[in-house]
This record gives structure tokens, sequence and C-alpha cells, in this order.
């Protein structure tokens, strides 16, 4: 049993590893500096993310939220201290104003409609929001380079958005203000405040 983002955070690939863990490191390093208490990661996958926060210290209460119950039932044979549930990322099962800090990371990019998820992430979000893509075009190209989906030019073929840098902090804008974006190769990290 195993996910596209399990393959990516368990790459043997020395780049890939360094990418990720600098990834994670600045979104950890941006969600720190918000001081939250509870935190939910919505389309959260295996729990990465939220691994990663438990290990740094950040937040008291972290739940996760996925789709997909393959990526929950192996994320927690991988973190067993944490407990996310099954949920859509369109009908968050939580009240509004639920948490501190809401993180959507890699997720917009699968979805036919960003700006219904981006609606429930504002609704549940009392303070901020952490929203990750990968920075078009320069991931389908790094992705090309080293001979991934070729046939696809490089388009990992579940992204049906593309975003540059411009393009998602637009989009961010409209239901956030925008309070930092950062660019670790190749993704862009936008923190959002209500």
């Amino acid at each position: 049993m195993t996910t596209d983002n399990f393959r990516k955070h368990s790459a043997k690939n020395p780049l890939q590893k360094i990418l990720n863990h600098r990834f994670l490191a600045m979104l950890a390093v941006e969600a720190k500096k918000l001081d939250p208490e509870r935190i939910l990661d919505a389309g959260c996958g295996e729990g990465f993310t939220l691994e990663k926060l438990r290990r740094e210290g950040i937040g008291r209460t972290l739940e996760g939220v996925d789709i997909s119950e393959q990526a929950l039932a192996l994320g927690r044979k991988l973190h067993p201290r944490l407990f996310p549930k099954k949920g859509s990322v369109y009908e968050l099962p939580y009240a509004d104003k639920s948490f501190d800090l809401v993180i959507c990371s890699e997720v917009l990019e699968h979805l036919e409609h960003p700006e219904k998820a981006l609606s429930e992430l504002h609704r549940v979000s009392k303070r901020y929001c952490i929203i990750t893509v990968p920075h078009e075009p320069f991931f389908r190209l790094a992705n090309f380079l080293r001979g991934k989906n070729l046939s696809h030019f490089g388009n990992d073929r579940e992204h049906i958005q593309h975003w540059s840098r411009r393009g998602i902090v637009a989009l961010a804008r409209r239901y956030f203000g925008i309070k930092a974006v950062r660019s670790p190769f190749p993704w862009t990290i936008i923190v959002g405040e209500k």
C-alpha cells in the first residue's frame, strides 16, 4: 500500500530529500511564528506535515482530515501518535473558527474547485491559513529534468491546477490577507491572515 505523496516523502533521491526537508522546515518555521494552539491540516495525506509540527512542538492540538482512506491508513501506521480522520476539504467537519491555524499543503492543485476549498479553509480558520502549492512552471521542469512524468512534460497526472507564485497569491488574496510568501524551490508557501 503506497501513495504518490508517500513516495515523494520516502524518496531515496538525495536532491528530492533535500528539497522535501527544506520545504517542511520552512513550513514549520512559518507555523511556529504564528504560535497556534489548535491546528488543522486539511488534506493531510499520510500526516507528514502534522508529524513535523508535532516533533517541533508546534500547536497543542493537531488534527488532520483527508479524503483518501488509503493515505489515512498508511499515515496511522507511520505516525501512530496522530489521529487524522476522513473528510473532504470541500466540507470540513468542523464549526466556524475552530482552528488558530489551518494548513492546506499540496492539495489545491488536485481540486476541480479550489475556490470552494479556500472558502472552507477561511470558514474553519479563526486567524491564519498556510497554503502551499507547486510553483509552476518550475515544479514541472524539475520533474522533467529528473525524468519523472516525461510523457506529460513533467506534470503530475493528478495536478489539474497550475499556479505561478503571482497566480496563487492572487487567488489566496480573495480569502485572506497575505502575511508572507515564501518560495522554497519548487513550491510556493503563503501565510494568510483573516
